[in-house]
């Protein structure tokens, strides 16, 4: 098993924390304040999922990311060389409470995203469903919900995939992060916030 850390404890974060600890998987979560400032949060996220460092929840072999779009440059800065290991991309270009989007000069948020990360493996996914979607079950509806994820490195898709698989979604390969990205970027997409749910 992949170990699992978490850069940020907004709703993203901990929805996907609650959907790991649901599925007795383990995970390290992290803030901008540091363990002691998540002690309220822990306990509802559930048994498997501990506070730790930005440090140590980015050490881990797959390190999900879901950030305030204007704190990603300094929740990201600093820490050690990614050395290939995989980071999803969870994060949109945009923030409460005007949610307003933000210029990227025709480029995607994974594009602006991967160059925060030199040298991982940029995987998109778990940011196009609304937080109770993504810690909810994946079968409420009778189906699979579908997770969208993009990526450019085979591995690090195959590895998202299966972890996605594992927690009970039905997902789906959009190809390149150039393509797949735009496709679930919001705003912009036409993908995000639709509950899509495959039926076998």
């Amino acid at each position: 098993m992949k170990s699992i850390g978490i850069i940020g404890a907004g709703n993203i974060g901990a929805a996907f924390a609650r959907a790991l600890a649901q599925h007795d998987i383990k995970a390290v979560i992290a803030n901008s304040r540091g363990p002691a400032s998540l002690a309220a949060l822990l306990p509802t996220l559930g048994g498997t999922i501990r506070a730790g460092t930005r440090e140590e929840a980015a050490a881990q072999d797959i390190v999900l990311v879901a950030v305030s779009w204007s704190k990603l440059p300094a929740a990201l800065a600093g820490l050690p060389d990614w050395n290939g290991r995989i980071v999803i991309d969870a994060n949109n270009p945009i923030e409460a409470p005007l949610f307003k989007p933000v210029d990227l000069g025709g480029r995607t948020s994974s594009d602006v995203f991967a160059q925060l990360v030199p040298g991982a493996c940029v995987v998109k996914a778990f940011n196009h469903l609304q937080p109770q979607l993504v810690e909810g079950s994946p079968q409420a509806e009778g189906g699979r919900r579908v997770l969208f994820y993009s990526g450019d490195d085979a591995r690090a898709k195959s590895e998202v995939g299966s972890l996605i698989e594992q927690l009970g979604f039905f997902g789906i390969d959009l190809g390149s992060l150039a393509v797949g990205g735009a496709l679930v970027q919001f705003p912009g997409g036409p993908l995000p916030a639709l509950n899509l749910v495959k039926f076998d």
